[in-house]
């Protein structure tokens, strides 16, 4: 028996001798390296905090010492010393352990945090309830240096060093990346740091280097100590004690690798194995089938967009990889920002874009947009700006948990006045509507799109106006209605499964109308004209069904005094747990034969046309 399934608490990591700690290191990265490799995950920055997770359970006591981890996807270490070794074989699979901290799955997990740059806010809240309150114990913050590039860790930092009694330890992990290197003038300064220490392979510090505060943290009022190597356990232990016992605001500067430990990440320049799939333990090399995602479409084709307008430009919030904006910097790298981990101010600088004559192209997954929301409404909508947001991995992303799932952009951008909502079904409609959005001129635009393999491109059989018609299929009468029963309207990659779903309503002898509106915001009238000559209209939508396109068939509808009734499918207004996307899809009716049966039972029952006016009742609770 190892000694990491010995370890149930993190009083077990604390009982140890310190000489055994060296083949404890090494168990986990090898158990990493091992669960990881069968489910995918975020193997790269665990491996980087496997000593510094190590010595913060050996000189803190959770869960009276508050741990907090910005952001969350470093704290697999953390999840293993607090007795979930178990879960790791079903990680980010239902069932299994969350990608993320999770108060629902232990007492040492504080909050889920996997958006970044909150810790501190939480970490400076604590600090002032322990203080009315009497409360023993710290609050330790252990923050990516990528995720001090947000503008809410300064916003923190500003409150954390205004009380010298009010003791907040700040854990700064710098391993020099977010996904990609971590970029700004933050970061110059922590790689001066490091080299004025010695940890970039230079001198080790003197004595003077090492105990001296810098001036960047100094001046904000904190303490400073560091920079310490991250992998050496007996120097991390011995900053960390001396923290604690400064009892003040204090921050330890850990030099970190991410990766460290297993080579086929240590050598991964693209994000050092930040978050991949299934991949093979003994070479790294993914095991999944080679396929096209909607992300590398859209790359590609706004590749193409910028060989023919020198206008268009990119923004990325440290996702260049990730958000497929790394062809585009290849081909144009005069033409990109990254801005790091900072949604807000991404916005506002490509409402600056828009300003100086240029057509900013914002990729940003369509969760992190949540935090920008009234910079896109005041700085950019309220302007009439030309700026073109690419929501990635809208809709159900499913393994990374309730934070990440894409389901409150139209929600919230349906309140935005001028602004435009294009909803691709396949990768074709994808170029097509990328092409429209950056036509427009006046106004800013959204084209959202889901995670994963690209669906097969759905040719249309006619035209509603400017919606597609995916299938007509002609009733057989039986229900004595002559007008056709229901108008199915798919938005973006709902619509496959609408297709699908028609025909399965069309063999119980209901007559079908399957459309996509492609722009889904503002929609056109011709779906009005459409509905009138229909039973019943049912919108399905992989946002909230509350707020967003179902909402808004049914307004058009009533304004246009048209009776036919519309019945909204989507995903529950809730915290959805992680699990695989086409389970959570089936688990809240979005799968094509619980549409069918759930629509075919609504024509067919007398009550479809009791529910009045309400035209927006959801059908499921």
């Amino acid at each position: 028996m190892g000694l990491l399934e010995k370890i149930h608490r993190p009083e077990d990591v604390r009982r140890l001798d310190s000489s055994q700690l060296p083949e404890l290191a090494a168990e986990i990265r090898d158990f990493l390296v091992a669960a990881v490799s069968r489910t995918g995950g975020h193997v790269g920055p665990n491996l980087g905090v496997v000593e510094l997770t190590l010595a913060l359970h050996r000189v803190f006591e959770s869960p009276r010492d508050r741990l907090l981890f910005d952001t969350g996807h470093q704290a697999y270490v953390h999840k293993l010393l607090t007795g979930r070794m178990a879960g790791f074989d079903r990680l980010r699979q239902r069932g299994g352990v969350s990608g993320y901290p999770s108060q629902a799955e232990s007492e040492h997990d504080v909050i889920e945090n996997s958006h970044a740059s909150t810790a501190l806010s939480y970490a400076d809240g604590l600090a002032k309830a322990g203080q009315l309150s009497g409360a023993d114990g710290s609050v330790v913050a252990v923050v990516g240096d990528g995720a001090m590039t947000g503008g809410m860790a300064w916003e923190a930092l500003n409150n954390i060093a205004a009380c010298a009694e009010r003791p907040v330890v700040i854990v700064l992990n710098d391993n020099g990346r977010s996904y990609s290197p971590t970029i700004g003038g933050f970061a110059s300064h922590l790689a001066a740091l490091r080299r004025a220490a010695g940890r970039d392979g230079g001198a080790p510090p003197s004595l003077e280097e090492a105990a001296a505060p810098q001036a960047l943290f100094e001046s904000l009022g904190l303490a400073y100590l560091g920079p310490v190597d991250g992998h050496d356990l007996s120097a991390l232990e011995e900053s960390l004690g001396a923290a604690r016992a400064l009892a003040r605001p204090v921050v330890v500067h850990c030099v970190t690798k991410k990766g460290y430990g297993y080579a086929p990440a240590e050598n991964h320049a693209e994000d050092c194995f930040h978050g991949p799939g299934a991949f093979d333990p003994l070479t790294g090399e993914s095991k999944a089938a080679p396929a096209t995602s909607w992300t590398e479409v859209f790359g590609s084709e706004l590749v193409k967009i910028g060989a023919e307008r020198a206008d268009v430009v990119a923004l990325t919030a440290a996702m260049l990889y990730p958000t497929g904006l790394a062809e585009f910097a290849e081909a144009y790298p005069e033409r990109v920002f990254d801005v790091g981990i900072a949604e807000q101010h991404a916005v506002t600088s490509a409402a600056g874009l828009a300003l100086g004559g240029l057509h900013p192209v914002v990729a940003v997954y369509a969760t992190f947009l949540n935090r920008a929301f009234d910079q896109v409404l005041m700085d950019v909508a309220l302007h009439r700006l030309p700026v073109t947001f690419a929501l990635d991995r809208s809709g159900v992303t499913g393994s990374d948990g309730p934070s990440h799932n894409g389901m409150w952009d139209m929600s919230m951008l349906y309140l935005v006045p001028g602004l435009r909502i294009a909803a691709p079904r396949d990768g074709a409609r994808l170029q097509e509507l990328l092409r429209e959005a950056v036509d427009v001129a006046d106004a800013p635009t959204v084209v959202r799109y889901p995670k994963g393999s690209v669906s097969k491109d759905i040719d249309a059989t006619g035209r509603f106006g400017t919606m597609d018609v995916l299938a007509r299929h002609i009733g057989l009468g039986h229900t004595g209605y002559d007008a056709e029963d229901v108008l199915l309207v798919g938005v973006g990659s709902m619509a496959g499964v609408c297709v699908e779903a028609g025909r399965l309503i069309a063999a119980q002898g209901l007559g079908v109308t399957v459309v996509d509106p492609r722009w889904v915001k503002p929609l056109d009238s011709a779906l009005a004209d459409a509905a009138r000559r229909h039973r019943l209209v049912a919108v399905v939508e992989d946002n909230g069904r509350v707020g967003a396109v179902g909402d808004a068939v049914a307004r058009l509808l009533r304004d246009a005094g048209i009776p036919t009734p519309v019945r909204t499918f989507g995903i529950p207004q809730e915290f959805l747990e992680h699990a695989g996307r086409s389970e959570i899809l089936t688990d809240i009716g979005l799968s094509a034969q619980s549409l069918a049966r759930t629509i075919t039972h609504l024509v067919d029952q007398t009550s479809v046309a009791a529910h009045g006016d309400d035209r927006s009742m959801p059908l499921h609770a």
